[in-house]
Order: structure tokens, then sequence, then C-alpha cells
């Protein structure tokens, strides 16, 4: 079966980092593009980042711009958010997604993706 499965989450004080990987199993994300979402309480899902299946293209949230960082490491089957100067209101479960689809610009829109890990629970607190 087709998983995908979010790690890096936790406890972190303000200003503070965090590495997110969502690493695949069953299949291979060369040919996916990936999206990291966030959802926190009382709050819809919304679209962090996203990175494009060749990794020419990125996109990111206006308010993660120039904090976070995605990636992607073919030979590990993985993509990484690597999140800086964290802030309390970034306290949120984080989840990875996978688009099958060919654009040519990555997507952060939820409906647009194919697969989804678990998440993980990112907390920003002092």
């Amino acid at each position: 079966q087709l998983q995908l499965v979010e790690s890096g989450g936790g406890l972190v004080q303000p200003g503070g980092s965090l590495r997110l990987s969502c690493a695949a199993s069953g299949f291979t994300l060369d040919y996916y593009a990936i999206g990291w979402f966030r959802q926190a309480p009382g709050k819809e899902r919304e679209g962090v980042s996203c990175i494009s299946s060749s990794g020419v293209s990125t996109n990111y949230a206006d308010s993660v711009k120039g904090r976070f960082t995605i990636s992607r490491d073919n030979a590990k089957n993985t993509v990484y958010l690597q999140m800086n100067s964290l802030k309390p209101e970034d306290t949120a479960i984080y989840d990875c997604a996978a688009d099958k689809s060919v654009r040519a610009m990555c997507s952060t829109i939820p409906h647009e993706y194919d697969y989804w890990g678990q998440g993980t629970q990112v907390t920003v607190s002092s």
C-alpha cells in the first residue's frame, strides 16, 4: 500500500527550529509533487509549502515565506520541511501529501492532493 509517514514534530521554544520529514513507502516520490499542510485547532487546513516532482518549482504561504524551506532527497525517498524562527502561531498538526498531477507550478490546495500522511504535531511555546 502507498504510505506517507511524517516525523520530526515536537515541542520547541519560539525562535527555535524543527525539521519535518515526509518519507514514502510503497511508491517513489520522484514522480509526485509534495505539499506540506497544517491545521491548528478551530481552523481550516492550510497549505504551507510545496515542491514540484522535478524539484525546480517551490511555493510558500506568505506566513512562512523566508522562515521555512522545502526540499527533497530522492535517494532517500523523502521530502523535508525545515522550519526556522518558529512562532507560537505555527503550532499545528503538520501533514504531507503527494500530488500525481502534472503542473507547471506545485499546488497548495489540499483537494488537489492524492495521498496523505498521518500528521505530526508541532507545538511552539515557551
